[in-house]
């Protein structure tokens, strides 16, 4: 029973997210659509080996990522850590015809050496 609510509410809560993620028409960059511009990244996230966590990720038109997927990792320990760490990057948005607009992108997150 337990699990049943669990799963409820979590399909309430992704069922708001995607609302929200599908309210913008979302663009994959080229054919007059510009990639966004990182201008707040978070850098030196560590690992107790070097890897690379690749993510695809909406940029909305505001600049905030949304949508964070994990796309390929060597370890999925690392894989909240990563989406962690990209939700909290902002971008100036990519535009189409002079406006801001959603962009999907992928971006692959490098996670150093502890000491």
């Amino acid at each position: 029973m337990k699990a049943v609510r669990a799963l409820v509410i979590l399909m309430a809560v992704m069922s708001t997210f995607v609302a929200t993620v599908n309210a913008q028409k979302v663009y994959a960059p080229g054919k007059g659509v510009s990639l966004p511009i990182v201008i707040k990244r978070v850098d030196h996230i560590k690992a107790d080996e070097p890897a690379s966590v690749l993510l695809g990720c909406v940029v909305r038109d505001d600049g905030k990522v949304t949508d964070i997927r994990v796309l390929n990792s060597p370890d999925s320990q690392l894989n909240q850590t990563a989406i962690d760490a990209l939700s909290q990057w902002l971008f100036r948005p990519g535009t189409k015809q002079g406006k801001a607009v959603a962009v999907r992108i992928s971006v692959e997150l490098t996670f150093d050496r502890r000491p």
